[in-house]
């Protein structure tokens, strides 16, 4: 039987550092590593939004992103 196992996670906060030329937003970003499994969705973005404060960039946004692989 075929398994998909966890094996980390890590949370990555987006932050506004300016504008091109015509005009887009280029983004800088921010990694935090070792997310727990099972943190839940408002902790996460609450922790990661936090985190963000101490930077004199503007906060865009975060997301969660998960490594898992896949057992044989």
């Amino acid at each position: 039987m075929v398994t998909i196992e966890f094996q980390h996670a890590v949370g990555r906060v987006y932050f506004e550092a300016g504008q091109t030329e015509d005009g887009k937003v280029m983004r800088k970003s921010k990694t935090y590593r070792n997310i727990a499994k099972n943190a839940s969705p408002d902790n996460l973005y609450n922790a990661l939004e936090q985190l963000a404060l101490l930077s004199a960039l503007p906060f865009i946004g975060a997301e969660k992103v998960e490594t898992s692989s896949i057992v044989n």
